[in-house]
């Protein structure tokens, strides 16, 4: 008797699977996906979409096409407000925008027409571990450097909100006291770094992972540089380099980047669905993400590309962020102060 309902349990849950994975098949069969950048061409965040769009139709089932276009706009909050808002939630429609606006929310940014706790997370390529870095000619060449500059340095940024480059500049100022003078409003790490060349700023924030490979040569040289890490933990190839959370002094200094640079790393980069995706066409793309992350042609690529692969789920994504709205009140006003003035 009890071998009978086993099996009957094993059947009935391999009759689900098949009718779960027919049903999806046929809704993405002939479909065109969308994957939404919230900034321009010429950075990470595009880069990663592109060649995740290049193998993630193979293991959804269907295999639809997929495309990627730039939606620019407030440093990604107007892709990510109409994601939100107007996007159809069919599964075809996926959000790649910085995920720092998620902590925005929490800590009161104005602007924000989402509630962050509402989106359907897919997953994310990497995390966002980022630096801080100067062209020589900037004569800023280490962090004593920095520290020591007569004149606050211009530094690039996108948009009041977004995790890297504001966020960070805004919380390293305040934590380390460091002189800068923010430069927001250019259209992402592309524009940035064109300025920069151009003796326009004088550095940023980007992660590591991106600006390395977009700027080997100049880093190679020596023409950029280095002088700050805001990660738990130097990266393999920059031991020498500070980390943010060693160089603080005191101990709200010290909190103000755990909660906010080594929290957002985690969610920073994500692909997201708007609220409302059937479960499973939510279960179907997660599962076909993750299955990219090991797919041997992608692999291949992005090693190729020097493209950083450290995926995370789904639900972990989902687990980070609605921690966001557990932070201590105090610590979140603060950082709206740093963040928002």
């Amino acid at each position: 008797m009890r071998k009978s309902v086993l099996l009957l349990a094993v059947v009935a849950a391999l009759a689900f699977c098949s009718v779960h994975a027919f049903a999806a098949e046929s809704f993405f069969q002939g479909k065109t996906m969308r994957i939404l950048v919230g900034s321009a061409p010429g950075g990470g965040y595009d880069a990663y979409s592109r060649v995740l769009a290049r193998h993630w139709g193979r293991y959804i089932p269907g295999n639809p096409t997929i495309i990627v276009e730039n939606v620019l706009g407030a440093g990604g909050l107007v892709l990510a407000n109409n994601l939100y808002k107007v996007a159809k939630p069919d599964g075809l429609t996926v959000g790649k925008f910085n995920g720092g606006f998620f902590f925005g929310q929490a800590a009161g940014q104005s602007g924000i027409e989402f509630d962050a706790r509402k989106f359907v997370f897919i997953g994310a390529v990497v995390s966002e571990d980022t630096v801080v870095y100067f062209t020589k000619a900037s004569g800023i060449t280490s962090l004593e450097k920095w520290r020591n500059a007569k004149t606050p340095p211009k530094l690039g940024g996108d948009s009041p909100g977004a995790f890297a480059p504001d966020g960070v500049l805004r919380v390293l100022q305040a934590a380390l006291g460091l002189p800068l003078q923010l430069v927001s409003g250019y259209k992402g790490q592309g524009p940035i770094r064109l300025a920069m060349e151009s003796g326009e700023l004088a550095g940023t924030s980007a992660s590591w992972y991106s600006v390395r490979l977009a700027r080997r040569e100049a880093f190679a040289k020596g023409d950029m540089i280095v002088v700050l890490q805001n990660i738990p933990k130097p990266f393999p190839d920059l031991p020498n380099v500070p980390v943010a959370y060693n160089e603080a002094k005191t101990d709200e200094g010290r909190q103000l980047i755990d909660v906010f640079m080594h929290g957002n790393r985690v969610y920073a980069r994500p692909f997201v669905l708007p609220p409302g995706v059937p479960a499973d066409r939510v279960e179907t793309l997660r599962k076909a993400f993750m299955e990219t992350m090991k797919d041997k042609e992608f692999v291949a690529e992005t090693d190729k590309a020097e493209l950083v692969v450290n995926p995370i789920t789904g639900p972990d994504l989902e687990k980070a962020v609605a921690g966001i709205f557990k932070t201590d009140p105090a610590v979140l006003a603060k950082l709206k102060q740093i963040l928002y003035k």
